[in-house]
C-alpha cells in the first residue's frame, strides 16, 4: 500500500464548498485544513491591496490517501467542484503514524 500526501490550494470564498465536499467522500477518513498566503508574480487576479502587498489569502487542506484512490478523487473534483481554481500537488509518504 503506498500513501501520498495531497495538497489542495483554494481561494477563501471556496472555503468552506472544499469542506463540505472532502467531508462528504467516504474515501476519506479526514483532513487538515490551514489559512495561507499565496505569492505570484502574476498580479492581473490581485485587488489593490493584493498587489501592494504581493500575497492573496488562501487556504490549504492536506489529505493522506492511498496512491490508487489520488486520481479518482481528482476526476471527481474535476466534475463537481470545476470553477473554483483549485490548484494542487501530491507526493509519496514516506511515512505517517501517530506518537502516543
Amino acid at each position: 500500500m503506498n500513501d501520498v500526501l495531497l495538497t489542495l490550494i483554494a481561494r477563501p470564498d471556496a472555503e468552506e464548498i472544499v469542506i463540505d465536499w472532502l467531508l462528504g467522500r467516504d474515501e476519506l477518513s479526514g483532513f487538515t485544513g490551514e489559512a495561507a498566503w499565496g505569492h505570484s508574480r502574476e498580479h492581473g487576479r490581485f485587488n489593490l491591496v493584493e498587489q501592494v502587498t504581493g500575497r492573496q489569502r488562501r487556504s490549504i487542506f492536506h489529505l493522506k490517501l492511498e496512491q490508487d484512490a489520488a486520481a479518482p478523487l481528482l476526476e471527481a473534483m474535476r466534475d463537481e467542484l470545476a470553477g473554483l481554481g483549485l490548484r494542487y500537488w501530491i507526493v509519496p509518504l514516506l511515512d505517517s503514524g501517530a506518537i502516543a
